[in-house]
């Protein structure tokens, strides 16, 4: 019997909060969207090289929660002003938690306390860093 699929969900705004090089271009606001764009490209590698299905949340749509599917690719969800990333990713664990396994990243320690309580794995942005690097390297050595 195959394993399930592992899912990653990922509080966006923390990692680009927690990654110096993300931060940088989030502070210009002429420039935010690059380090979003930057995170969603590391994520893609990840997800490609791991076999994780990767789900990025992230605060601040206009209106309403919204969300975009990649073909075979990343699910990106936007919050809606009255609802936060950390809110949504505890919604969907707390309802799939005992279905699949889930792993989350964000640097939140509420939201680690919470997630584990409810049984997913939590992963810190620099974890995050780390398995993005090792996916990029394996990738590099599979095209050489």
């Amino acid at each position: 019997m195959p394993l399930p699929l592992t899912y990653l969900l990922i509080d966006g705004h923390s990692v680009i909060h927690a990654w110096p090089e993300l931060l940088r271009e989030h502070r210009a606001a002429a420039r935010r969207h690059l380090a979003r764009i930057e995170l969603l490209k590391r994520l893609r590698n990840l997800q490609d090289m791991s076999g994780m299905q990767v789900v990025v949340v992230f605060d601040g749509a206009k209106q309403g929660t919204n969300e975009e599917r990649e073909p075979q690719g990343l699910q990106i969800i936007y919050a809606d002003p009255g609802t936060t990333a950390d809110t949504i990713i505890e919604r969907l664990v707390a309802r799939y938690a005992k279905e699949r396994p889930l792993r989350v990243v964000s640097a939140d320690g509420m939201v680690r306390e919470t997630i584990l309580s409810l049984g997913a794995e939590w992963i810190s942005p620099e974890i995050l860093r780390s398995l993005c690097d090792g996916a990029e390297s394996q990738m590099r050595s599979r095209l050489a």
